[in-house]
């Protein structure tokens, strides 16, 4: 894998479609594909897979096609795949507790070991077997456990002032579903905004789109 080598963001962004279809081909039977039968299921051209998969070594043989496992292996090993992470999530309502409960983050390693809020009577409760504990918790459960990722699913108007706090506790990744982009002091600290509504406009636009035609 040529590590150094930058890769584009939008390559970034297919290469978990391509660990998805190619699950999906194991769980089938499926042994061999090439390029040309992969790009049909996945409606990309063979040629923008070939380039994808050539960032990271290729995987292939011309006139041979790409080993299934072997390429789902690699493609989770590039996605990290095959290490633990643990996950807190600041915000123990709807929302929050909707990312405890979806248990196929685990398949992936993705380990949701915490949540937390300021309400009182959510103190101690359980979801799916993950404790919530109040934020002035924060520090002491860090000290004490490893967190590699926190989801935050709280205001807006608190979220930066939170994420900041996550930084100098040394967490270094966040998963923002606060309706903000974060403004954070420390730049190494990757942040993955997700904008729900932004995606619901988008689904607005289309289906407008497709009534015009």
């Amino acid at each position: 894998m040529q590590e150094e080598k930058e890769i584009s963001q939008a390559v970034v962004r297919r290469m978990p479609r391509y660990y998805r279809h190619l699950g999906e081909l194991l769980e089938a039977g499926v042994e061999r594909i090439s390029s040309n039968d992969l790009s049909r299921r996945m409606n990309v051209t063979a040629s923008q897979i070939r380039q994808d998969l050539n960032n990271f070594g290729g995987f292939g043989q011309q006139g041979y096609g790409y080993n299934v496992k072997y390429l789902h292996e690699e493609i989770g090993k590039v996605l990290g795949l095959n290490r633990r992470h643990n996950i807190i999530v600041i915000g123990a309502g709807n929302l929050g507790q909707a990312l405890a409960n979806y248990v196929k983050f685990e398949k992936h390693g993705f380990m949701i070991t915490g949540l937390f809020d300021v309400k009182p009577e959510l103190k101690g409760m359980l979801v799916r077997g993950i404790r919530i504990y109040m934020l002035d918790e924060l520090e002491a459960f860090c000290a004490e456990n490893q967190v590699d990722i926190a989801a935050l699913t709280m205001p807006k108007e608190k979220a930066d002032a939170i994420a900041n706090r996550l930084v100098d506790l040394g967490i270094p990744a966040i998963w923002n579903f606060a309706h903000v982009d974060l403004e954070l002091f420390d730049k190494n600290v990757v942040v993955e905004n997700v904008h729900l509504s932004d995606s619901l406009m988008q689904l607005s636009y289309n289906i407008v789109k497709n009534q015009k035609k």
